[in-house]
């Protein structure tokens, strides 16, 4: 019998490009068919070909609508891929949402290097085409939480809550020809207490798991959090400035959004208005809505029993900006007020155009809200460069910078260790994937050392715990086209590629 491999095709020794396959005798089935992100080498492998031949994939399954997660499929469905993609209710919602904006993005950024002639392909050409995107939603194919199901011959599939964003999920893979071998991803694991979503479900019963490690090297401090995010935004309405805050479309938007009305019903912020500048986190906004009202089986019974009796995101001063001329108009207005506008990473979007107005002004703020990865203009703002290039100029910043790292929904180092702590027993091996170096190899540590919650609280320690007597392997980056397998019925030895 043929053991079963487990090759890692992307977010090793880096946060993006999640893409992972297992291959099995009788089948093969991706994980996640993300993209990658930040620095140029990174973003330039989103144009290799693909590890392995579209169409020979007889199953994939997202963990969510994040597109470092599932903004590759669109490039794999047209070139070849007619395989179902399995996925929950709430991440086909969003990834409706999110992939066509990813394609119309696509072909904006190859138009813009066509006019502009810095592009050294004659003609620039997108990744994928929003045409594209419309197509791979056609794929997918939406699930419950909690159920198992054979998605191919011998690979049976059960999606359980991550408590990331809306409808991720943590995936495991029983290989029903492999003597009912487990694998188990986490995707992107959330809080222990996301402020919207139920925390993530235990692991369960699994002999392999391919673990996210994006905060390994990280405890977030969420009560100094908070008081630093309604200090930052008191302090700025007080000089009369703006607050900018760079947010992820999907999830950190509403998150954002929660925190705002909460605070400022406390009094713990001056109430100003509040610009969501965001067609796509608008949309993603209404998803969340619906969810809440059902509600979706991963939402917070709390927070669907609060949202009966008021609006959990608008306090009365929220302003929905969807066209280019109202966002364009902001810069007219006068007076403190907040806008949340995207991307998160200020990578594009409306939100470098309200970056170069209002870095050069010492009264203005942006409040960095989550992750930054490597290379990005969020990264650089968050390391206090003095000046960042966007639009074809180099802007100074005299604006107040202030990152909070731990507003992220990904959980940090005691939440990942506290998250495999709920294995029904020690795994046999446990991949960190999804990290920078040096946030992979501080949790691949971090069992030998005492462990404590976000807030300080030391973590108990239990008999036969698996953090602490499973063997955890970093992946090693993966900065060329090369990828790296292992033996899943083997987890031991390591195979050539």
């Amino acid at each position: 019998m043929r053991v079963p491999v487990l090759t890692f095709l992307g977010a090793a020794g880096t946060v993006t490009g999640s893409r992972f396959l297992v291959d099995t005798e009788r089948a093969r089935v991706l994980v996640d068919a993300g993209l990658f992100q930040g620095l140029k080498p990174l973003r330039q492998r989103n144009w290799d070909r693909f590890g392995v031949d579209p169409a020979g994939i007889d199953a994939a399954v997202v963990t969510h609508a994040h597109v470092d997660h599932i903004g590759y499929l669109p490039a794999l469905v047209r070139d070849g891929m007619s395989a179902p993609v399995h996925t929950t209710a709430g991440t086909a919602d969003l990834a409706r949402i999110v992939l066509p904006d990813a394609g119309h993005l696509q072909e904006e950024e190859a138009d813009y290097a066509n006019r502009k002639g810095f592009s050294k392909h004659h003609p620039a050409l997108p990744l994928y085409t929003e045409e594209d995107a419309y197509t791979a939603l056609g794929s997918l194919r939406p699930g419950p939480f909690g159920v198992e199901t054979e998605i191919a011959p011998g690979v049976h599939m059960t999606l359980r809550p991550a408590g990331h964003i809306l409808g991720s999920a943590t995936v495991s893979l029983r290989l029903g020809d492999a003597a009912d071998r487990t694998i188990t991803f986490s995707g992107d694991l959330g809080r222990s207490h996301h402020p919207i979503l139920c925390p993530p479900a235990p692991i369960g019963s699994s002999d392999v798991v391919v673990m996210e490690s994006t905060y390994g090297n990280r405890f977030h401090d969420d009560v100094d959090t908070l008081d630093r995010f309604g200090s930052a935004v008191s302090r700025t309405v007080a000089r009369g400035g703006t607050v900018l805050i760079p947010a992820f479309a999907v999830d950190r938007t509403e998150v954002v959004l929660f925190h705002l009305r909460r605070l400022v019903q406390a009094g713990a912020v001056p109430d100003v208005p509040i610009y969501v500048d965001s067609p796509m986190a608008l949309s993603a906004l209404a998803v969340y809505r619906r969810a809440i009202a059902e509600p979706a089986a991963d939402i917070s019974p709390e927070v669907a029993a609060s949202a009966r009796e008021v609006d959990l995101f608008d306090g009365g001063r929220v302003t929905e900006v969807r066209d280019v001329e109202q966002s364009k108009a902001l810069a007219d207005l006068h007076g403190p007020m907040i806008i949340v506008s995207a991307s998160g990473m200020a990578t594009g979007g409306r939100v470098v155009h309200h970056l170069r107005r209002l870095l050069p002004n010492h009264n203005n703020t942006v409040l960095l809200v989550g992750y930054q990865a490597v290379g990005t203009r969020g990264r650089m703002l968050a390391d206090g460069a003095g000046e960042v290039k966007m639009l074809g100029r180099h802007v100074r910043v005299r604006a107040e910078i202030v990152d909070l790292g731990a507003f992220s929904v990904h959980a940090d180092q005691g939440e990942l260790l506290a998250w495999l702590d709920t294995a029904d027993g020690p795994p046999e091996v446990v991949y960190l994937v999804h990290g920078e170096p040096r946030s992979s190899e501080a949790l691949k540590s971090g069992p030998r050392r005492a462990r404590r919650t976000s807030d300080g609280r030391r973590l108990p320690r239990r008999t036969g715990t698996p953090g602490l007597t499973a063997r955890i392997d970093a992946v090693d980056a993966l900065w060329s086209a090369a990828t790296t397998c292992v033996a899943v019925g083997r987890v031991d030895r390591r195979l050539p590629h």
